[in-house]
């Protein structure tokens, strides 16, 4: 569990640094429910752009925003697309929620403040001496960095070199220090190794999203709750929500599918990997160009007891996808041949890499179990083709200018003719021996212990139900904190 355990100390100077710097700090259930925060603050958003480095834009962490970069406000659904037959080639209706519109483009931003805002509010975290460490495969340092700059707080990212342009750029205006670890997505531990050589100073506080119990509880509570809020709006009367897939990534997002199974008992959850790098499936290893999905461990924060199938994506599908959907001669093909609507395929752009991933998963999932029209999956777009305009012209480079006749053979071979190889339907030694790879990483090299592994196994009540339900604590404490602050008051 989350350990809400109070210093005083260091909550006084929090509030403190929050007072000078006008910061109030939203709950959980706001981000569940937008519509509730206080008109003062939604006045204040109205006039402020959505990626500004203003405290207010804290509000904005929630599914639901308005698709605007300047003043929005909120929506009654949370932002999501959903993908026609013409396009995925199965019966089954996917849809996706979509990260773009969240501060930064990506939800990272809302996995960051669920693991910094407990250490926050009950002082463990000091603002007036911590620094703020995020490690990360590129969107969480990214979330962290933008929220403890919000926050008033000093930060240091951390990612592989091998992460996109963009993702640098932005950091080094918002993160006090950026240190680029060797490899990729795939390198985890030289980030944990970075991590580990970093904790033995006293003036830093790590947030490691693999690890973080405040990470599950966000996306528990918040993804999760957006994801069956989109299928209520949607579902017909024979409809049924029969999936959910994610990249395993941190594994956070997978605990949307903790909450979704619980409201839909039915619900077949999918966990996805790089096929380059086949961890979960094959105790493999590599590298790979799947970005902002770790691999070579598997995270402690992943439930896999509640995890039905593995399934692994090769990332020339989400390579050669990525120009098919944000080149002008891939949206002419899909305007020309397949005639689907103009809005719809600008909204193509809102699939960043993980996001196509994410997609290939649901399709592969829909083939295995032959759904029909009357099944829907969900998955979420972790950020959107905005992180990855640098890698289209890379590949534009490699293979020269895109053309219509290279987007229907991309559109046939890497969607159209996705097979149903490389899955595995978890039977319970399959989970178990996914589950205990955990040892490797976290028993021998980071300081948890075989009893705490045993526990997330063997006592779900007082591990996953446990973290699930704090969700009203933290709330409590949030509210609290403001109190105490003030700002809040006539």
């Amino acid at each position: 569990m989350i350990d809400f355990t109070i210093n005083k100390e260091g909550l006084q100077h929090n509030i403190k640094k929050a007072r000078e710097n006008n910061v109030i700090i939203p709950t959980i259930k706001q981000m569940q429910h937008p519509e509730t925060i206080p008109d003062s603050i939604k006045e204040k958003l109205s006039n402020t752009g959505l990626w500004d480095i203003d405290p207010i834009n804290l509000f904005r962490i929630t599914w639901k925003n308005e698709q605007k970069e300047q003043g929005g406000l909120f929506r009654k659904v949370p932002n999501y697309i959903e993908l026609p037959k013409e396009i995925t080639g199965v019966k089954a209706r996917i849809f996706a929620i979509a990260g773009k519109w969240f501060p930064t483009g990506c939800h990272k931003v809302g996995a960051s403040f669920g693991c910094l805002a407990p250490k926050l509010v009950t002082g463990q975290f000091d603002s007036s001496k911590h620094k703020a460490v995020w490690p990360s495969t590129g969107n969480y340092c990214r979330g962290g960095a933008f929220n403890s700059k919000l926050l008033s707080c000093d930060s240091i990212a951390i990612l592989p070199a091998q992460m996109s342009k963009e993702r640098f750029d932005w950091l080094s205006k918002i993160a006090g220090e950026i240190i680029a670890t060797p490899g990729c997505e795939s390198n985890v531990k030289e980030i944990f190794d970075k991590t580990n050589e970093l904790k033995q100073r006293s003036d830093v506080m790590i947030f490691n999203q693999f690890e973080e119990m405040g990470n599950p509880l966000w996306h528990y509570n918040v993804t999760g709750h957006a994801l069956a809020e989109v299928f209520e709006s949607i579902k017909g009367n024979s409809d049924r929500f029969s999936g959910a897939c994610f990249t395993a990534g941190s594994a956070g997002t997978m605990s949307a599918g903790d909450y979704l199974k619980e409201q839909y008992p039915n619900l077949k959850l999918g966990v996805g990997e790089a096929l380059q790098c086949p961890t979960i499936l094959n105790n493999g290893f590599g590298g790979h160009r799947i970005e902002g999905i770790g691999d070579k461990h598997i995270p402690w924060i992943h439930n896999v007891k509640n995890t039905d199938m593995a399934i692994a994506v090769d990332d020339e599908d989400s390579q050669r996808l990525l120009r098919l959907f944000n080149t002008s001669a891939g949206k002419n093909y899909l305007l020309n041949k397949l005639k689907l609507d103009s809005d719809f395929v600008e909204k193509l752009s809102w699939l960043g890499i993980s996001g196509i991933a994410n997609i290939i998963c649901c399709i592969k999932m829909a083939k295995y179990y032959e759904f029909d029209e009357h099944d829907i999956l969900c998955t979420v777009l972790t950020d959107s083709s905005a992180m990855y305009q640098s890698r289209i012209k890379e590949l534009n480079d490699i293979y020269g200018e895109y053309n219509e006749t290279e987007a229907l053979i991309d559109h046939n071979i890497h969607m159209l003719n996705i097979k149903t190889d490389n899955i595995l339907e978890l039977t319970y030694n399959n989970r178990k021996r996914i589950h205990n790879l955990k040892y490797y990483t976290w028993v021998e090299q980071q300081d948890k212990t075989a009893e705490e592994l045993n526990a997330l196994w063997y006592d779900k009540e007082n591990t996953w139900d446990a973290v699930h339900k704090q969700c009203d604590a933290l709330d409590e404490l949030i509210n609290d904190f403001n109190e105490q602050v003030g700002l809040l008051k006539p």
